[in-house]
């Protein structure tokens, strides 16, 4: 029952992100209101409404038959409309920023839920104008469901107002990245209460049985609580890893165990890893460092060339690597005073080096970039840190970023700038 349990729950969290599911669930939810108007009509709804709101009902068959013709076509074309704003969205932060924010972008429930309800509206519509009959007395006309309809496309037209007001804010860079930043932080933040009671010591993993994927793609989230269940189940422990958020191929080591598993549990403890093949920032926080980065790039790019941009997207970066260093680099989960399953994670040592690389490539003749960096570089040393050697990552990555600079300028003047921010943090560049 777990294992159906996890595999259900696994399958929720891989549609959920998709573009047509929550459309695909309120219109489902349309369709059986429809039958539950209908109900509501056999036991005089709508001679309850004509007895106190007459002005409300519909007394022709033809009449009612035109108006919800009217709301069908009319909402087709707003969904049409709405649909192809969503195409250009994803277009534009496909071409201006990067690929990677397409999940993320597709994933938002304002804009599913907006479609959902333009289509919820259109099947309830459909199915209330086959159960009209045009030459039916106005006594027998489902008065009310036609009078429902008219107000769902009321809430239509609001929501679709809503749609181009979010849809415009969504569009720009600015709310992208806050976005990005929050939906990261809150996953650090989640990651930092989980590591209160967390201890440093777990057994050298080398020497125990190791087990292999038996399918490929991204590894998205792991269930710990019920990889918790069956360590006790089983007396005991397990170290899981590959890192969250990369691609394991088919046949890689995936998982050690401190005792030898039977094939039968071995399929119960795999069913606990959600694979998937896009990611999300809410599921893996390292991704939003990927996407600011990346962000940060491509502003910086000749055919962009907005380097406020990617001044701003330095700002974030800075205050999620600040963050991170609360963060250790082990993460070992515990239960009961036991030391039961140890995750591999991004260090904080890789970590920032592939941010800094990437900005070394692109951005390392641009004095505005390197004035920024060697802000975020100052601030980091300042912040609190949970391993003491951060600070020496830090120092290390700042004279490796400072001397890339010293070969990308040539100007006196940005040499000279170069040189006064590696000395307020004490490096010794090599100079000619």
């Amino acid at each position: 029952m777990k294992k159906l349990f996890t595999r259900l729950l696994s399958f929720f969290n891989a549609i959920r992100s998709r573009i047509a599911f929550y459309p695909t669930v309120i219109a489902l939810l349309g369709f059986l209101f429809t039958f539950l108007t209908l109900f509501l009509e056999e036991h005089g709804a709508s001679g309850l409404l004509r007895k106190n709101f007459p002005s409300l009902i519909v007394n022709s068959g033809d009449t009612a038959l035109s108006v919800l013709g009217a709301i069908i076509t009319g909402l087709i074309s707003m969904m049409v409309f709405s649909f192809s704003m969503v195409m250009v969205l994803l277009n534009q932060a496909t071409n201006n920023y990067s690929p990677r924010l397409l999940p993320g972008l597709i994933s938002d429930r304002k804009h599913q839920t907006v479609l959902g309800i333009y289509l919820a509206t259109i099947l309830y519509c459909i199915f209330i104008m086959v159960a009209i009959d045009p030459d039916a007395p106005p006594k027998d006309l489902p008065g009310f469901s036609v009078f429902l309809g008219i107000l769902f496309t009321v809430i239509c037209m609001g929501a679709f107002i809503y749609f181009i007001h979010t849809i415009s804010q969504s569009i720009q860079i600015s709310n992208i990245l806050e976005y990005i930043y929050h939906e990261s932080r809150n996953r650090l933040y989640k990651l930092l209460d989980s590591e209160r009671n967390q201890t440093d010591s777990f057994p050298d993993t080398d020497s125990w049985h190791v087990y292999e994927a038996k399918k490929s793609g991204y590894f998205q989230n792991l269930s710990i609580a019920n990889m918790l269940d069956l360590c006790e189940e089983i007396e005991t422990k397990f170290h899981v890893l590959p890192i969250k958020g990369i691609f394991i191929l088919k046949g890689t080591p995936i998982l050690r165990s401190e005792k030898e598993l039977d094939d039968e549990k071995l399929d119960e403890i795999l069913a606990n890893f959600n694979f998937a093949r896009k990611e999300l920032v809410a599921d893996n926080y390292v991704l939003a460092f990927k996407q600011i980065t990346e962000i940060i790039a491509k502003a910086m790019s000749p055919g962009i060339n907005d380097p406020g941009t990617a001044v701003n997207a330095i700002d974030y970066l800075t205050e999620l690597l600040a963050l991170r260093m609360l963060k250790k680099d082990s993460s070992i989960i515990n239960r009961n005073d036991k030391c039961l399953l140890k995750l591999n994670t991004v260090d904080f040592k890789d970590l920032l080096y592939n941010i800094l690389v990437t900005i070394r490539t692109y951005c390392s003749h641009d004095l505005i970039i390197i004035q920024k960096i060697g802000v975020m570089f100052h601030y980091l040393l300042q912040q609190e840190q949970k391993e003491d050697y951060y600070k020496d990552i830090i120092l290390s990555e700042a004279k490796c970023f400072f001397s890339s600079a010293l070969e990308a300028v040539e100007t006196k003047n940005d040499i000279e700038t170069i040189k006064n921010y590696a000395e307020n943090l004490k490096i010794k560049l090599k100079t000619d």
